[in-house]
């Protein structure tokens, strides 16, 4: 029960009113587009018109793998929807339980080190079910009890104790044992590991699975296909379905999984990596054995070893100096130029670029793909052209709405070569004139093969030829293409070799292959089909370029503080003849196949082929039908997650409806509340409806000492629309929302002879509420606190203009700016804010940011400023036992100031403070949390105050 002072009633506010639920905006594709669906014994494929041929592909390759991908965890997944995503160039792939589905995002990848060579959707079909199995795991013990009283959130609570290491490394371990290929197979995949062990640097389990602010640590994939992959080895097959059956039985306790896992192999998590670090270790050190190192030079660069920074995919600008990509922990993705003898020179910091490992130089000119999305439709995002002029630093955008996953300029920078796949999985390659974008020729492709790494030849008359490589059932082939007449010439059969890569010369096409047991460059000579090796480096060489001048090689290699440029003479006679590399045996993929129980029966696995299956029947699936789609239920997370409800959530696999529906408890008051919201986001604007019922209990202090208490019941109800729109074009974030809503708020049975200003009492509350949020703030490396630069606008009005009930109105604009501190990773934020309101009847919440630390007193007009630094401390690599690790140290000084005018009265406040604070992974988990300790000024009190600060909890 809440006392009410009547002396307060006035300037002090006793907390904002329920402030209205916006359930969170979706990923979806544009209204106009046409779902269908087929169906097997296992799977629900849905899928947009014109993707009908591969959707039963996809659905029959899903039910051959069905039982083999799940064999060695015991158990087949249960029937399960996998949506397939064809709007968006993006190639990706994801399971989720909220709600249970899996979405593959269907664009061909060119990145050989992620899909070596399968067809992209197969390699998406055997990870990604894994990724399914493991979840319906937990479908026993304890984890079924979170399942009948939470629903698939309930579920999802008793997975978080399993390590994500675990989950993306199991399937990568299965993507490999079933097919030909998988990530387990490619060096790349584990390259920076084995720099890493190589260099000596060996890190904590704690650093290996929480991250670090200055060192590369194996992510979670590597990581966890080395460990996961040695337990099979070791301790069989089936090993991880039994700890895994054990911790569902009973997952509530700290470390329950790595005690599962002792209890079975007698090895913890730490001990596991341990093992598996060391094993490593012995294993990469004795292929390095009697390896002849190519000599080579370094390109001179600004970074050191102090934090991990890269520099890849070289494109010759003169033949001293190169054009590359640098990113890294402290820098987001930009263009530099590297030269001998000279400093490093920034030419651009890139926007969300696509594959930048197909970077492309010119006639003077260097070319990009960068991802460019609808501005309402998430899943439509388009990949398109960037051209930049080196000499004037003009950058132009040849082409708009395109769908190009590879690009790259002919030497005198007049053409483009680009790669496509659309929305029906239709791979071709475009010939582009590089000023305006328009297409010259579109090459034949009846057999629907991926092209990957177009490259033209090197040299002034490499325009006319091209090198690409191709992928068919038998593996990849490298084509040269007569650029002019569209005719090919194989210069290598297709084979079960993962090359990438090519570039032309001369009589040669250089290429990347891991022939050798890693990725190094080769050569292959068009006359006699001779291939021979160019370069051998400790972890690998990568994306060769040749001087304009033919006189050096230039490419990228892996090294533990990230990759560097280094060039070596390029003289064919120097290249060894008749030493046929043969890939080593590898412990762990071929171990891992030939224990793996589902290998024997899954079958071929390979591009192209025609899977076998019964016919299916394709269906329309219409969106409204199937939008009461429910998937958690009893205790369920609120849509901000910042608390727990007794009800019903629902969501529809293609995001278009969201619900929530529960009865809630105030404890303070004892009184109960019943609420529903429900967003339906399938059009432009978003359109939102909530209503909420509940009682209320308070008490009010009155002049002679008594107190008045009563109860009265309330109804809310929000109506409205917001149009969400992502604006980003570049290095700038940029996104702008516009909301309108209509409030109801109304009371039965009030019968208190006073009330605060912001509550309802016997007259209800009409009121119209818009916003205007715009923001623009530049792109953030991993190692930034904030912002460097930026700018936000936040405008809102709420006003009663109905006539009725009680009157009021509020008018408010706040602004921010963004600026770079002193320091390389250090910023500052400047706020300004504004708010008018007549609030003789009513009062709304505040609207523009309030002095931390003060109470929040309303004013007819309200001005507020505010400044604040931020910095990095220390980024440290703290640990105590098994319960804490510590990343990095943080700091924020702040002061702000807020004058106030209500009539003749007149105020003005300000505080000034500190917050320190830590960023920190307790009891092993992956996602950090920051956490710290606020010392402020209060010059409303005139005191100084030790507050706690929860910044961040993971989720």
């Amino acid at each position: 029960m809440r006392i009410l002072f009547p002396a307060l009633l006035g300037l002090l506010a006793a907390g904002p009113a329920a402030a209205q639920t916006l359930l969170p905006i979706a990923q979806q594709v544009p209204t106009r587009v046409r779902w269908y669906e087929v169906r097997t014994p296992h799977f629900r494929v849905l899928y947009p018109e014109g993707f009908a041929d591969r959707a039963r592909r996809t659905a029959h390759r899903l039910e051959q793998v069905h039982e083999p991908a799940a064999a060695s965890l015991g158990a087949p997944a249960r029937p399960v929807t996998v949506v397939l995503q064809t709007h968006t160039t993006v190639g990706n792939g994801f399971v989720t339980l909220l709600p249970r589905h899996s979405e593959f995002y269907t664009t061909f990848p060119q990145d050989p080190y992620l899909v070596g060579t399968l067809d992209w959707l197969d390699q998406l079909t055997v990870h990604e079910y894994r990724h399914v199995v493991q979840f319906d795991k937990a479908h026993r013990g304890v984890g079924q009890l979170g399942y009948l009283f939470g629903g698939f959130g309930g579920l999802g609570l008793t997975t978080l104790g399993v390590p994500d290491w675990f989950a993306e490394g199991d399937a990568v371990g299965t993507e490999t044992a079933l097919t030909r290929s998988g990530r387990g197979r490619i060096p790349n995949f584990g390259a920076y590991y084995r720099a890493n062990l190589l260099a000596g640097r060996r890190y904590s389990y704690a650093e290996a699975t929480g991250g670090s602010f200055r060192h590369y640590v194996p992510n979670h994939y590597v990581l966890g296909y080395y460990l996961s992959t040695r337990l099979k080895r070791t301790a069989g097959p089936t090993a991880w379905g039994q700890v895994l059956d054990r911790y569902y039985d009973f997952p509530v306790y700290p470390f329950s999984f790595s005690d599962k896992l002792r209890r079975l192999t007698g090895l913890r998590t730490d001990d596991l990596y341990r093992q598996t670090t060391q094993e490593l270790d012995s294993l990469w050190k004795t292929q390095q054995t009697g390896r002849e190192l190519t000599p080579t030079r370094d390109f001179p660069v600004e970074a050191t070893e102090k934090v991990f920074t890269e520099y890849q995919y070289p494109q010759y600008l003169t033949d001293s100096t190169v054009l590359a990509l640098k990113s890294g922990l402290g820098h987001t993705p930009r263009l530099v130029e590297l030269g001998r003898g000279q400093p490093e020179r920034t030419r651009l910091v890139l926007g969300l670029h696509h594959n930048a490992e197909q970077l492309s130089v010119g006639g003077g000119k260097a070319a990009w793909l960068e991802f460019r999305n609808d501005p309402r439709w998430q899943q439509q995002v388009y990949s398109e052209l960037r051209v930049l002029d080196l000499r004037t630093g003009r950058l132009s955008r040849p082409g708009r709405r395109t769908r190009y996953t590879a690009a790259v300029l002919s030497p005198d920078g007049s053409r483009l070569l680009a790669v496509s796949t659309d929305s029906a999985y239709q791979h071709r390659l475009h010939l582009l004139d590089a000023e305006t974008g328009r297409v010259l020729r579109t090459f034949a492709n009846p057999a629907n093969e991926p092209y990957l790494h177009p490259r033209f030849g090197a040299g002034a008359a490499g325009g006319r030829t091209a090198a690409v490589v191709r992928l068919e059932a038998a593996g990849k082939r490298l084509e040269l293409l007569d650029v002019e007449s569209g005719a090919t010439q194989t210069v290598l059969p297709a084979t079960n070799d993962n090359i990438s890569h090519p570039q032309p010369w001369q009589e040669y096409v250089l290429f990347n292959s891991p022939r050798s047991g890693q990725d190094e460059v080769y050569a292959v000579q068009l006359g006699t089909g001779a291939v021979r090796p160019v370069s051998s480096r400790p972890v690998g060489s990568y994306h060769a370029a040749v001087s304009p001048d033919g006189q050096r090689l230039a490419f990228h290699e892996i090294r533990a503080q990230g990759s560097r440029i280094v060039e070596m003479p390029l003289r064919p006679a120097a290249w060894p003849v008749g030493r046929a590399d043969v890939s080593p045996a590898d412990l762990y993929a071929d171990e891992l196949t030939a224990r793996e129980p589902g290998a024997a029966t899954v079958g071929p696995v390979l591009p192209l082929d025609s899977v076998a299956g019964p016919a299916l029947v394709a269906r329309r699936y219409r969106r409204l039908p199937h939008a009461p789609n429910l998937y958690g239920w009893g205790l369920v997370q609120s849509p901000g997650g910042s608390g727990l409800s007794l009800g019903l959530r629902a969501q529809d696999v293609l995001s278009t409806t969201q619900a929530i529906a529960g009865l809630g408890y105030d404890a303070t008051e004892r009184t109960g509340r019943v609420f529903a919201d429900v967003s339906y986001q399938g059009l432009g604007p978003v359109l939102d409806f909530g209503i909420e019922n509940g009682g209320r209990r308070a008490a009010l202090l009155l002049p002679n000492g008594g107190v008045a208490e009563d109860r009265w019941r309330y109804t809310r109800l929000s109506v409205g629309s917001r149009l969400p729109l992502v604006l980003t074009t570049s290095k700038m974030l940029t996104s702008l929302t516009v909301g309108a809503f209509y409030q109801l708020e109304q009371t039965q049975g009030y019968e208190l002879p006073g009330r605060y200003t912001n509550e309802v009492g016997r007259q209800p509350l009409h009121a119209l509420l818009g916003s205007l949020s715009f923001s623009r703030t530049l792109r953030q490396s991993y190692r930034d606190v904030a912002p460097r630069w930026g700018q936000s606008l936040l405008l809102t009005g709420r006003d009663t203009p109905f006539g009725t009930g009680l009157q009021a109105r509020q008018l408010a604009a706040q602004g921010s700016l963004f600026l770079p501190g002193i320091g390389l990773h250090h910023a500052v934020r400047l706020r300004a804010g504004y708010q008018y309101q007549q609030q003789r009847e009513y009062r709304f919440g505040a609207a523009v940011f309030y002095p931390r630390g003060l109470p929040y007193l309303s004013f007819d007009r309200l001005s507020s400023l505010s400044g604040e630094y931020r910095l990095p401390l220390a980024d440290v690599h703290w640990q105590l036992t098994r319960l804490l690790y510590v990343q990095r140290l943080k700091a924020n000084l702040f002061l702000d100031y807020v004058r106030g005018e209500s009539g003749p009265v007149r105020r003005s406040y300000h505080s000034a403070g500190l917050d320190v604070s830590a960023v920190f992974n307790p009891l092993r988990l992956r996602t950090p949390l920051e956490l710290g300790l606020r010392t402020v000024y209060n010059s409303y009190y005139g005191t100084w105050e030790v507050q706690p600060l929860v910044l961040n909890i993971g989720f």
